[in-house]
């Protein structure tokens, strides 16, 4: 009589011989497989078989994961991502000699028995009787399918895997119940092409297509006989017998899978000792996943298509279904990058910033009326190489979408400061003292209610010959800080927060824009991506449109394909057309005679935009705009710790950056090349009376802001500083304010509680 273990478990014998009693009588009673044994094994696995039938009937079957294809509004790839690296084919696009070595050495006898293979158990049985353990298995292809879609369906969930791989009579009771159902409703053939798909092959493969890929950089219907037998011997235990890191024990397995093929008549002795001599023939393709791959400098556009798809509710209710569905993959998807844009936007800052300058350059280009984003690129490549200045850090998106707290766009937010005085009837005549320093007036109404009340802030233009009086059109040229800070103050700030809302211009960090007059001169971090949707907005006359980055996607589910939805671009007007063509009007004198003027397009085209730059130059940009694109492009240190001052930048030295002088070129160029070909539209300009006094003399530089940090935004004052002039002989008045030691972008812990201060540099 068997006795049972000191734990109270079975032996291996007594688990056996119940597996084999359930099995035989599950066969019998499911598939109606007459055996003389089945009665004597009927009392002892009578309970088994009642948990039998109360299995669900049906197998759910999740779709394979396979790879899935990013491509450019012109239908080019940019990049191949994957959960698994997985090309779902037809049986009759796998080799023969595949579909036989498979067979040979997993199953030999899977043409000729059904679910479960009885001679095949009884064999196992007796091989682990004799050794008292589980030496030898006795499931079949359709079994290890069936345990295969478990572990398909428990993905990368740990726990999820180990309970569809345990070792228990309760797995191996639904394994067959479901491999039953799959005999029945499949047939052989297709149980064999769903197993050379679904089965892993080591090196990052699942599925024969992309095993045939990476070890012979070939399609698996190429795949010869000794290729065929490799690959079949890898599926018993893909790390042991890895032919990439352990050649030797993977020959001895390929030697084993062809002396089967000889034994079960597949090939001849000859042909398989003949197979036998030849080397392994490996020509081995690096697994190609993710972003890192993506072409055309598109890796962060890459990675900002995927935190669209992650994080977006249309693609599923909860974080973890998006992530199943992006996951499972086979997904094509068609964004809105345009090609030429893109090389453009690579292209020019290629030439103006190296990857291993102190500073970095990103840029973004969107189109009007659409939202359509259209490029997007920076100096630092996608890459995790700190050495090389790689990053994985998307310098043109907010913190949510893979980017970091933004940088200070200075002067480019002034024109949102002119917009919501012109919607609130403001007239773009209108002419304030504008002194080269002064303080800010106090107090000014709040959104909340409230009023901002500090005394004593003083603001100061970038030189000392800059005084007023000055109209809108000069102040905006000029970009004269002292006209902002008053025109600001006397509408209060609520208009601006407004309008800015209303254009989708929003912090980098998630925050509220704090509720200070000093917002006037850009002391708030934006992004890129968020500048250029912004101005976009100008540039289709006042329609607003949220940005987006995908055009249609199809998903590939078994050997049907289906549209998923997508997030569209919603349009909302942010202000009237006639306050976005005064804008337009102000804008394009700055290009033309004013702090942009190296910016210009020329060659007919129209062009409008805006200079900034950052107290101490830690940031300098520019963001412009024709009628038909928008484009933002920020440089600076994405650590704040590097001023631009006596800096090299793409080989040119630079005794200070401002943004005429480096983004303003960088924009030029992108956008030449981005609109070459294109139509040249021209903007709906209106008319601005001069002022009736001649204007001050410009002085030496084109830039000028001023303090755009506004202090430190680290929860105390935004008590400004100035920077003085740009070039020739100017002074650098003391600014009123330093910069804390510890003030790292993408660490700030500025509160929006600022109270004032510097200016921004135009």
């Amino acid at each position: 009589m068997s006795k049972k273990r000191s734990g109270g478990g079975l032996s291996p014998t007594q688990q056996a011989a119940k597996f084999l009693g359930v099995s035989v009588l599950a066969g019998a009673v499911m598939a109606g497989i007459a055996l003389p044994a089945a009665g004597a094994l009927g009392l002892a696995a009578k309970g088994s078989v009642e948990s039998f039938d109360e299995l669900p009937a049906n197998l759910k079957t999740p779709p394979l994961s396979q790879r899935t294809t990013i491509l450019d509004a012109a239908g080019g790839t940019i990049a191949t991502v994957y959960s698994r690296d997985r090309t779902v084919v037809d049986l009759k696009d796998i080799s023969p000699y595949m579909q036989n070595a498979i067979v040979a050495i997993e199953d030999s006898r899977f043409y000729q028995h059904g679910a479960v293979d009885l001679k095949g158990v009884l064999r196992a049985l007796n091989k682990n009787a004799q050794s008292g353990g589980v030496a030898q298995g006795a499931s079949t292809l359709t079994q290890q399918l069936v345990k295969n879609v478990a572990v398909e369906e428990a993905g990368d969930d740990p726990t999820k895997v180990a309970e569809a791989t345990q070792q228990t009579i309760g797995r191996k009771i639904r394994e067959l119940k479901y491999a039953i159902q799959l005999e029945e409703e499949l047939g052989k053939k297709k149980i064999l092409e769903n197993y050379l798909n679904i089965t892993f092959f080591g090196q990052q493969a699942y599925g024969v297509e992309a095993a045939a890929q990476r070890y012979f950089s070939k399609h698996a219907k190429d795949l010869d006989l000794e290729q065929s037998a490799l690959l079949a011997g890898i599926v018993q235990s893909p790390s042991r017998y890895d032919p990439v890191n352990d050649e030797a024990e993977a020959t001895k397995r390929r030697n084993t899978v062809l002396q089967r093929m000889a034994e079960v008549g597949d090939v001849s002795q000859a042909e398989a000792d003949k197979a036998k001599e030849q080397p392994l023939g490996l020509k081995v393709s690096k697994p190609k996943n993710g972003c890192i791959t993506a072409v055309k400098g598109a890796g962060f556009f890459c990675d900002y298509v995927r935190e669209v798809f992650l994080t977006d509710p249309v693609f599923g209710k909860t974080k973890e279904a998006r992530a199943k569905v992006w996951n499972q993959g086979g997904l094509t998807i068609r964004t809105t990058m345009d090609p030429q844009a893109q090389r453009s936007v690579q292209r020019s800052i290629k030439e103006h910033v190296y990857q291993d300058d102190d500073v970095a350059t990103a840029a973004t280009i969107v189109q009007p009326g659409t939202g359509k984003i259209l490029a997007m690129g920076q100096s630092r490549p996608y890459g995790i190489n700190n050495k090389k200045n790689e990053t994985t850090l998307n310098l043109s998106v907010n913190a949510d979408m893979g980017g970091g707290a933004g940088y200070q766009p200075g002067s480019t937010f002034k024109p949102i400061v002119a917009a919501a005085a012109i919607e609130g009837g403001m007239p773009a005549t209108k002419i304030y003292p504008s002194p080269y320093k002064m303080d800010y007036p106090a107090p000014v109404q709040q959104c909340n209610g409230g009023v901002w009340n500090e005394k004593g802030v003083p603001v100061t233009n970038e030189n000392t010959s800059e005084v007023g009086p000055y109209d809108m059109k000069t102040a905006t040229a000029k970009s004269v800080n002292t006209y902002y800070v008053s025109l600001i103050s006397d509408i209060g700030i609520c208009p601006v927060t407004e309008m800015a809302a209303k254009m989708g211009v929003q912090r980098a960090d998630g925050r509220k824009i704090q509720q200070a007059p000093s917002i006037a001169l850009g002391t708030q971090e934006m992004s890129p991506l968020t500048m250029a949707n912004a101005y976009a907005t100008f540039a289709s006359r006042g329609m607003y449109c949220t940005p987006v980055a995908i055009e249609s996607i199809t998903q590939r589910v078994g050997e049907k394909s289906k549209s998923l939805r997508i997030p569209k671009s919603t349009c909302s007007r942010a202000m009237s057309e006639n306050t976005a063509d005064t804008i337009n009007t102000l804008l394009k004198g700055v290009v033309e005679d004013g702090t942009g003027s190296e910016a210009g397009l020329g060659g007919g085209r129209a062009s409008a935009g805006k200079t900034g730059t950052t107290d101490e130059r830690y940031a300098a940009w520019f963001v412009g705009y024709t009628p038909n694109m928008s484009g933002a492009v920020w440089v600076g240190d994405p650590a704040h710790k590097r001023q631009m001052k006596n800096i090299t930048i793409g080989g040119v030295y630079n005794q200070k950056v401002f943004g005429g002088k480096v983004p303003g070129p960088i924009w030029r160029d992108m956008m030449s090349g981005a609109l070459e070909g294109k139509d040249a539209p021209s903007f709906n300009l209106v008319h601005i009376p001069d002022m009736p006094k001649s204007e001050p003399p410009a002085d030496g530089d084109d830039d000028n802001d001023n303090g755009d940090t506004g202090g430190n935004d680290n929860g105390g004052n935004d008590n400004g500083g100035n920077d003085g002039g740009d070039d020739g002989n100017t002074t650098f008045p003391t600014p009123s304010f330093s910069i804390p030691e510890n003030f790292i972008q993408g660490t700030t812990n500025g509160n929006g509680n600022g109270n004032g201060g510097g200016g921004g540099r135009g």
